[in-house]
């Protein structure tokens, strides 16, 4: 709600009070000419203090200014509420109730003595007390609704701000996964140029289709889960063509809803590491099972591989995905997910729930 938004709000609002007053008055023409001008100043306060007051001293926190200025404009303002309009009137807003006719006082009591008819004429409280009343209610409530308002927009602007430092940490942490697959895939192909040309010539077109996949499609918050299979099979094929033996990698791959979509290379760095750390060379004592399973809005994905035992060794590049994948996980799906990542004998197994938007 705006500015003008919230002070004709509340304009509207005093002016629908006083409509209500009145109707409860024996003379209601009589009682808005006493109080028209009570409203007015009742407007003029809610304009000043949304307009200037509340944005140059309460949001700014200088309180000790606020509340002097504030208590200093009420009161002017009340006293001038029953200066201009006529000072003998007693009161903004009468109670109209039929006089009761007393009995004459007993002898020897005049009327200052113990007379009810006297008590109840000091029963009310003065003019201008009560216009201080209404209109403190009135700028009370105007600060509510300026306080509101501000702390509103203060955690929208901190949720725009938080949103703009995720999306730049997703874009570090890509910048940082991205250069460590090329890494990896250029080893590859160089180990493989010295054994086989024509499996050189291979690995380069699964390495372009990689490459394409990384500056285009990676640009992209979100892609089709068939994209990001696609690139965890040219991947492996990559790897499979580094030597004529058969490795036992088994793969398992089931899109059952082809337009779901997933943060991309969010999937790889587990793959990734499980050729890593492997021992795929040793086919009889290696193994790897990859498994994607896509239906709904649910993807479903796990890698189990053997792993070397005794103390890991991370170089300097390669240590930074698992953590990275973490980072994203916790940033893009926040309470969506479910990762499980454990060590049972020599067998390291991840298993990734994510429940997408689709």
């Amino acid at each position: 709600m705006t500015k003008l938004n919230r002070t004709l709000f509340q304009i509207f609002l005093w002016a629908a009070v006083w409509i209500i007053l009145g109707l409860n008055q024996r003379e209601i023409m009589h009682f808005f000419s006493e109080n028209w001008l009570a409203y007015l100043l009742q407007a003029v306060l809610i304009i000043i203090l949304t307009y200037q007051l509340a944005p140059k001293f309460l949001f700014k926190k200088k309180h000790l200014a606020f509340t002097f200025i504030s208590l200093g404009a009420l009161i002017v303002s009340a006293f001038i509420s029953i200066s201009i309009m006529n000072p003998h009137n007693d009161g903004r807003i009468r109670r109209q109730r039929p006089e009761m006719e007393l009995p004459p006082p007993p002898p020897g009591e005049g009327p200052g003595r113990g007379n009810l008819h006297g008590s109840q004429q000091n029963s009310l409280p003065p003019p201008v007390l009560i216009n201080f009343l209404m209109l403190s209610v009135s700028y009370i409530l105007a600060i509510f609704l300026e306080t509101f308002s501000f702390a509103q927009k203060k955690e929208e602007d901190l949720m725009l701000s938080k949103t703009e430092n995720i999306e730049n940490e997703l874009k570090f942490l890509k910048s940082q996964i991205n250069p460590h697959f090329l890494f990896n895939s250029l080893n590859n192909i160089y180990s493989l140029s010295m054994i086989d040309s024509n499996k050189a010539q291979q690995s380069i077109l699964y390495l372009s289709d990689m490459l394409r996949y990384v500056l285009y499609e990676c640009e992209k918050p979100m892609v089709v889960i068939e994209k990001e299979v696609t690139y965890i099979k040219d991947f492996i094929q990559l790897f499979l063509l580094k030597s004529s033996k058969k490795y036992p990698v088994e793969t398992k791959f089931f899109i059952e809803n082809k337009g779901i979509q997933i943060a991309p290379m969010l999937l790889i760095p587990f793959v990734e590491n499980a050729f890593k750390h492997s021992n795929i060379e040793k086919i009889e004592e290696a193994f790897i099972k990859i498994c994607i399973h896509s239906s709904g809005s649910t993807i479903l994905f796990s890698v189990e591989n053997t792993f070397r035992k005794g103390p890991k060794v991370q170089d300097a590049v390669g240590g930074i995905g698992i953590q990275n994948v973490k980072k994203r996980l916790n940033l893009l799906y926040p309470d969506k997910h479910t990762l499980v990542i454990s060590e049972i004998n020599s067998t390291f197994k991840v298993e990734l729930k994510i429940e997408t938007n689709a």
